[in-house]
């Protein structure tokens, strides 16, 4: 029996970002289910507080070189991957100089939220969909945590609904609290309708007063984590409700396994749907 083959999209990973909820997470369960019979694939940003030198980062050129169109603009997409030698894998990141060459991360040092977070936001999902269809890998969990991934979902289920490699995938979204969606005027959902979108496809992701990325992912994936304690009354309303599985908080040790057993639920349910 082949390897189920699972997707790790994120936004931080320890060690090439600050600790945080998402980095602890992202370091640890790749390798615990890689140790425990899955395939992976793990894809972040490429920031610029990340030192190449020091984590031995080099662009894979048979990956490299496609542009990305961000609100009709065309911007170079380039692949760069680095090992985590004592766990035995690999990561790939994805980078521009427009978008991640500076040294923050999401805030400036003020702790003012970029104001082209949305940009950077859309470019980084397309270009992890994209970056999947050349390695050729088809997935069969895609699991994406933090909100800079939240389109990925809505991609996935529409523009790309048709591409082969992800037809069997089912869509994994961790919420962590907070997001600086607050901070994303209406010209969001216009750039986020990528491909042969329209506005109206993206209506998930907004409240009537402003943006709401968790609500849109919760409604585009196929099974939701809550990956913080506490998520915050907008999030709690969004999974108030939903109809589909839910791993409540797997607490921060220890969460690996629990996390791996709801993968296995989820192809579980599609090898019996098959069957």
């Amino acid at each position: 029996m082949s390897k189920k083959k699972v997707l790790i999209v994120t936004q931080e990973m320890e060690p090439y970002t600050a600790l945080s909820e998402v980095a602890n997470v992202a370091r640890k369960l790749p390798q615990y289910i890689q140790e425990n019979g899955m395939e992976i694939r793990i894809l972040m940003p490429r920031f610029g507080t990340i030192n190449e030198r020091r984590h031995r980062l080099h662009e894979v050129v048979r990956l490299s070189g496609m542009n990305i169109i961000v609100d009709d603009d065309d911007y170079p997409l380039i692949i760069k991957v680095a090992s985590l030698p004592e766990a035995r894998m690999q990561v790939y990141f994805l980078d521009n100089e427009d978008f991640f060459k500076r040294k923050q991360i999401f805030a400036d040092e003020d702790g003012k939220p970029f104001e082209d977070n949305p940009d950077r936001m859309v470019f980084f999902c397309k270009g992890v969909i994209e970056t999947v269809k050349k390695f050729g890998w088809a997935p069969d969990v895609v699991h994406c945590h933090g909100w800079m991934t939240s389109l990925v979902p809505l991609y996935l289920k529409t523009a790309y609904k048709n591409e082969p490699l992800f037809q069997d995938s089912k869509v994994v979204y961790s919420i962590y609290e907070g997001s600086p969606e607050e901070t994303f005027t209406d010209e969001f959902i216009a750039k986020a309708s990528i491909n042969n979108l329209q506005e109206d496809d993206l209506n998930a992701y907004q409240n009537g007063s402003g943006v709401t990325l968790h609500k849109g992912a919760i409604q585009f994936s196929d099974a939701i984590v809550k990956a913080s304690p506490e998520l915050g009354t907008a999030a709690e309303k969004a999974l108030s409700g939903v109809d589909k599985p839910v791993l409540d908080y797997p607490g921060a040790e220890g969460f690996e396994e629990k996390i791996k057993e709801f993968y296995e639920t989820l192809t579980a349910e599609e090898v019996e749907e098959e069957g």
